[in-house]
């Protein structure tokens, strides 16, 4: 570990020191094995008992949770409940003064039918496998840095709830309310995303809003009597252009798919667009949100059609306000004593950070493992950033007790 010895105390050399980079790679090894994709509800299941089995070791109460329902609307307009696997929770000292949240997440974007399920070394410290840096990698991280904290004698006076949702890949609504049910109260909180490459943070986030737009026209022959049939997909086109054309600085609409249709003879009378919104602030979710509900009704007046959006924007932006901006400050400055130069810029992804933003509390949510291409079969971590990454966690964690806060 390269370190400044006058700027590490001889508790927190000590407490870092405890860090095992092998012990945390055999685990991400391990756990990526597992294929964890947020549908496959056996994979989650078995990556959860893991979990619950190694979260086991700090001194709290570790449980699994039921998410909340999660509405999703079928191809043929029906609308019915999704199910999630069940979210990790680890209380710790919860009468703490100094309270803090961590969350990473176990699901992948891989699904158990999926091609990408082996790991391979691409070279020597380069290890490529699904989900090995987002998130498993991430958790890895979490869990050493955890651990490490224990043993310092500052460790009996942080308090902190671990959330490890299974449904991050796919906007977390399963586990929102539990987000912000733990988020509450606390200083700050510690997400484990991946940072790039090179260490970079994400910064400030911009938000995502996903909504199913379902419009019902009326059926009618295409040759004997069009005239009295309503066109459903002619009006979810007509929706989906409007809609694309308020893209603009601050935002951006991606009209991604339209279900409906049916044989060239019938006129179709129902259809489903599918949309996504990404504000890059609250004013500009705002004016995407109101924009959408009046365009609904103009489509549907002009086309005599029903039109019913469904959907919401369960990523709010996250921008750097002044509690972020210390929190950064203080992860520049623990990576300064670790010999790490922490920089950070702005990205359009998003995350559950968002949503702990949201609740009002400073999150650096690229906590996680050095890595890239996530989203691929080309994903990888580089592995010796595990117990690198895990000593500027420790590191944060101790200095925010000692300091009690921001």
């Amino acid at each position: 570990m390269t370190t400044r010895p006058a700027s590490l105390t001889a508790s927190e050399i000590a407490c870092l020191e405890r860090i095992d980079q092998i012990a945390m790679l055999a685990q991400v090894e391990h756990w990526a094995s597992i294929n964890s994709g947020s549908g496959n509800l056996a994979g989650l299941a078995e990556t959860a008992a893991l979990l619950t089995d190694a979260f086991s070791v700090l001194p709290g109460e570790v449980r699994l949770v039921d998410g909340a329902p999660v509405e999703a609307v079928r191809a043929d307009g029906s609308i019915d409940t999704v199910e999630r696997g069940k979210h990790l929770v680890v209380s710790v000292r919860p009468g703490a003064n100094l309270r803090l949240l961590l969350t990473g997440h176990m699901d992948t974007v891989f699904p158990a039918d999926h091609p990408f399920q082996r790991l391979t070394w691409l070279e020597p410290g380069v290890l490529n496998g699904p989900g090995v840096a987002d998130m498993k990698g991430g958790i890895a991280v979490m869990l050493a840095a955890l651990k490490a904290v224990e043993a310092s004698p500052l460790g009996a006076t942080i308090g902190y709830d671990v959330l490890i949702n299974s449904d991050e890949e796919v906007g977390s609504a399963s586990s929102a309310p539990l987000i912000a049910g733990l988020a509450a109260g606390k200083v700050a909180a510690l997400t484990y995303e991946p940072a790039l490459p090179d260490g970079t943070l994400a910064g400030e986030r911009g938000g995502s809003g996903n909504f199913s737009i379902i419009v019902t026209g009326r059926s009618a022959h295409a040759g004997r009597n069009p005239h009295e049939g309503r066109n459903a997909l002619v009006a979810a086109a007509d929706l989906a252009v409007r809609l694309k054309a308020l893209t603009r600085d601050g935002l951006s609409v991606n009209p991604a798919k339209i279900d409906g249709g049916s044989a060239n003879n019938v006129v179709p009378d129902h259809a489903i667009l599918r949309i996504n919104f990404r504000p890059q602030s609250l004013e500009m979710q705002a004016f995407a949100d109101a924009a959408l509900r009046q365009l609904a009704d103009e489509i549907a007046a002009a086309h005599e059609v029903g039109v019913h959006v469904h959907g919401s924007f369960g990523r709010p932006p996250k921008p750097i306000d002044p509690g972020a901006e210390k929190l950064f400050g203080l992860v520049k400055r623990c990576g300064a004593d670790l010999g790490l130069d922490i920089s950070w810029r702005g990205t359009g992804g998003v995350c559950d950070g968002n949503n702990i933003a949201a609740c009002g509390v400073p999150v650096v949510d690229t906590m996680g493992v050095r890595g890239g291409a996530i989203h691929s079969a080309d994903e990888f971590l580089i592995a010796e950033s595990l117990a690198e990454r895990a000593r500027l966690s420790a590191l944060t964690i101790l200095r925010l007790a000692e300091k009690r806060g921001l």
